[in-house]
């Protein structure tokens, strides 16, 4: 799904522990931020609790916005198992708040929101952090996870071709 002249995308860096979220909508051949954050679960909490909060915190988040979209990062391959398992539950979960709220969702790997904000798809987090900062005109650099929800809407925004989901 191409972006539309004056998309609200509403971008999603999962996780079970903190989920950052970011909102965007392009102007012409600009940039507006309209929100972000990290909506953050209890550490010690069991994961289905977790999966509560996170849900419920994208949920208050979508209703506040009013995005036409939802951009997600897509999962990458991680060498510890169970991490990769917790991920796509919270993966899950922030899907299904999209659908619920009607929403499409697209996916983008990390390397092509890396590209695609920073120009290099190994760039690191400090890297998307300030590029993030930059375009967006923010006077402080967000917090990682919804600086990485921030370059995924941006990613869609831009008009890169997402993976179907």
């Amino acid at each position: 799904m191409p972006p539309v002249a004056n998309d609200v995308v509403f971008g999603i860096d999962p996780g079970s522990h903190r989920c950052g979220y970011g909102v965007v909508v392009r102007l012409g051949s600009r940039y507006r931020h309209l929100a972000h954050g990290v909506v953050k679960a209890p550490a010690t909490a069991p994961l289905p609790e977790r999966l509560r909060v996170i849900a419920d915190g994208l949920a208050e988040a979508l209703e506040a916005t009013k995005p036409s979209v939802v951009a997600l990062e897509q999962a990458f391959v991680h060498r510890d198992v169970h991490a990769a398992l917790v991920l796509g539950h919270a993966r899950g979960v922030a899907m299904l708040v999209a659908a619920r709220a009607g929403l499409t969702v697209v996916e983008y790997p990390p390397a092509t929101v890396k590209r695609t904000v920073v120009g290099n798809g190994r760039a690191d987090k400090a890297q998307v952090t300030g590029m993030v900062r930059a375009i967006l005109g923010l006077a402080e650099p967000p917090a990682e996870d919804a600086a990485d929800a921030l370059a995924v809407a941006l990613c869609h925004a831009s008009g890169s071709v997402p993976s179907r989901v």
